[in-house]
């Protein structure tokens, strides 16, 4: 969503030390322990990682990786065509590193796995074109979604590896409420797994969209999220399995708001539950659960810091009252990369 505006406040240094929180009642997690990777004078909004390698898309046409093994980094700009382009929107198909900016003209570029080689696999100008989030279900199909342009979402896909790309008619989509879109907060308004497939919108509706047959066919359900104003909704999106979900977001203008913000399906989206009303943390721009949790433990990162749950949302505790991350990746069940203002930071998670 365009309007999105960027808001931080003055980020605390953290480097290798440590936040100390007693602990929670049923939990697992009680401090972090944090490393700087990166510092650059970028917004880093979309990550990925590959193996041991964290690979990030920023604005002023920067991009990038950090290898873990060799701790040695790598940073370069694509220029665009008429400015240096904002990627929000990052993925990886095993064969190569796909990045897309937001705005027009909409340029997605596949990078080699040493990042030197870049070739642009897709273009598309429209004054309203503006593209959230991107992810590939195997080495072979892959999809990016974006705004409304005719009424409903801006969606391509690529079967050929990301060589070519195709956007899908508004025939075969569902129609948008007025005013109804996606916030390009952190690369995850959309998710998927194996064939399953999640977009989540915001505005003047907070819903969530799903396929079960990589984008041939779509549902749409409802829910409790905050909505009906231009920066409230759904801004991030996680699936445990194709059960277990969870939704984080609120209203972008109020962000100390900690009600209607956060919710949990046990069922693949088709019902959501309000969880942990008027507690924890506020608007959020990222939220994933921790792998190998059994569904049951989750981190947000946004405007209130980094917070965890271990018990599917309905209590939470704040790890690092830090508001300069955006976006959040696991690398394991103890261990993973964040991103925000300037910065990418390696996280350990310590009982």
């Amino acid at each position: 969503m365009r309007k999105i505006l960027f808001l931080f406040l003055a980020p605390l240094a953290f480097v290798s030390c440590d936040s100390k929180i007693s602990q929670p009642k049923n939990g697992y997690f009680t401090r972090i322990e944090m490393d700087t990777l990166i510092e650059t004078k970028c917004s880093v909004r979309a990550l990925t990682i590959v193996n041991d390698t964290v690979w990030f898309g920023a604005d002023k046409g920067t991009f990038g990786y950090y290898d873990l093994t060799a701790n040695e980094k790598f940073l370069d700009t694509i220029s665009g065509e008429h400015s240096l382009p904002e990627f929000r929107s990052i993925a990886n198909n095993g064969n190569g590193i796909f990045l897309l900016n937001v705005g027009s003209p909409a340029l997605l570029y596949k990078v080699s796995k040493n990042g030197r080689d870049k070739k642009l696999v897709y273009k598309e100008t429209h004054k309203d074109i503006f593209y959230d989030s991107m992810k590939f279900w195997n080495d072979k199909e892959g999809i990016a979604i974006g705004d409304p342009v005719e009424g409903c979402f801006s969606i391509i896909i690529t079967h050929d590896g990301g060589e070519t790309w195709k956007k899908l008619s508004c025939e075969n989509l569902p129609k948008l409420a007025e005013g109804e879109a996606a916030f390009a907060a952190s690369n995850t308004n959309l998710v998927v797994n194996k064939k399953d497939t999640w977009i989540v919108s915001g505005g003047t509706k907070a819903r969530v969209f799903y396929s079960p047959d990589k984008g041939k066919t779509w549902q749409v359900y409802t829910t409790p999220i905050t909505q009906g104003l231009s920066m409230a909704g759904i801004f991030s999106a996680d699936f445990y399995d194709e059960n277990i979900g969870f939704i984080v977001g609120g209203n972008y203008d109020r962000p100390s708001q900690n009600s209607g913000n956060k919710a949990l399906t046990l069922n693949g989206g088709k019902t959501w539950a309000l969880m942990a009303e008027n507690t924890g943390f506020g608007y959020a721009d990222c939220v994933q659960f921790v792998p190998n949790s059994g569904g049951r433990q989750l981190v947000t990162v946004g405007f209130s810091g980094i917070n965890y749950s271990s018990d599917q949302g309905k209590t939470w505790i704040q790890l690092s009252p830090d508001k300069g991350y955006q976006t959040i990746r696991f690398i394991d069940g103890a261990t993973a990369v964040a991103a925000g203002k300037n910065k990418i930071a390696k996280i350990k998670f310590k009982k």
